[in-house]
């Protein structure tokens, strides 16, 4: 049997405003190196790529804000890593347009190839039991929308949840229903009842699927995208979509605009050592500690600390006596908070209040 083709689309559009200072506009999270040793869009790509076994990555396609291409270009280029297609967004129009660009380029690319369509800024620890995620997707892909869920290590409030219904395949289910963000009563209530995921943001998908279940309440996403897409500039390896449409595009997240819609969504619960760094707090759990649970990047001293985050860029960072106090000091600014408000610091970021 040949092996299944499987073309990455990563999208590197977000901007990881909780991770400010280090994260900017400029620079945002998945160009930093964070819980490992290369970016975090390099180590996406270099995850979703090669040969093993029945599972074929072709070359990437990166979806990304149009001020970052070059700064693409040449991450990619010092790790030999050949993107087919770098698709520059004018402007940001979150998840349900990257996922209808998503199904155009494959079909322009590789129409006989399944889409994996993933962020950029996320960690896997066990890429081994992603690549065995994909392959219980198999028999399900080529006429539903697969989503991974991440097993719940705890009452997680940060992100949402899937509920899982009934099987469609051996480790595959139909998706129940969708559940925002819950408060910690809640996510306790999910964890005790079972049958509960992380929504990872991880999609996987035939093109024609995807194209067809946005006709259900979303076919002005994908007509605008695809207008946008057809009168794009390619120059120099880019698709530089035409900023006009692309900016008129409605903003939707394709969980909402798709996958609570469709009848053809399914879940694989998997365990695959999934983190989404989203704030400093999380970092800080992620990370290598020391004795007194302290973690400290940078030129940092520490005095009598415990639980403390330090991440020092650029200058030397001394800290006496602090305690479950996050303290980044990043592109001339300086953040110091306590862990518990790391969900708060994109109320401070300059021009952002």
């Amino acid at each position: 049997m040949p092996a299944m083709k499987v073309l990455p689309v990563i999208m590197s559009g977000g901007s990881g405003t909780r991770l400010w200072p280090l994260s900017t506009d400029r620079r945002p999270k998945q160009f930093h190196a964070l819980g490992g040793k290369g970016t975090m869009i390099e180590e996406t790509a270099q995850r979703l790529a090669g040969h093993h076994g029945d599972i074929d990555f072709l070359e990437p396609v990166i979806i990304a804000n149009a001020a970052h291409g070059d700064l693409i270009a040449s991450l990619f280029a010092r790790q030999g890593i050949r993107p087919s297609a770098i698709i520059l967004e004018p402007v940001g129009r979150n998840t349900a347009a990257a996922a209808a660009l998503a199904a155009m380029i494959a079909a322009e690319l590789a129409p006989d190839a399944s889409v994996l369509l993933t962020p950029a800024d996320h960690l896997v620890f066990r890429p081994d039991a992603f690549l065995d995620a994909i392959r219980t997707a198999a028999p399900v892909v080529g006429d539903r929308i697969v989503t991974f869920g991440i097993t719940p290590t705890g009452p997680e409030t940060g992100y949402g949840y899937i509920r899982q219904g009934d099987a469609v395949s051996p480790g595959a289910y139909r998706i129940a229903a969708f559940q925002e963000k819950p408060d910690t009563t809640t996510a306790a209530r999910y964890l005790s009842e079972g049958g509960y995921s992380w929504n990872s943001g991880v999609f996987f998908f035939s093109p024609s699927v995807m194209l067809e279940e946005f006709s259900i309440a979303a076919s002005d996403i994908r007509d605008g995208a695809r207008q946008a897409f057809l009168r794009a500039r390619r120059e120099k390896g880019a698709i530089v979509l035409d900023a006009d449409t692309f900016s008129a595009i409605r903003s939707e997240a394709v969980d909402r605009a798709v996958m609570e819609k469709t009848e053809r969504a399914a879940v694989i619960p998997c365990d695959i050592g999934w983190a989404d760094i989203g704030s400093w707090a999380e970092l800080w759990r992620l990370s290598g500690k020391d004795g007194d649970g302290n973690v400290a990047e940078g030129d940092v001293e520490m005095l009598d600390c415990a639980n403390t985050l330090v991440r020092a860029d650029g200058l030397r960072v001394s800290v006496i006596g602090m305690e479950d106090v996050v303290i980044v000091a990043s592109g001339g600014a300086v953040l110091v908070m306590p862990r518990s408000r790391a969900q708060d610091v994109k109320k401070v970021i300059p021009g952002k209040q």
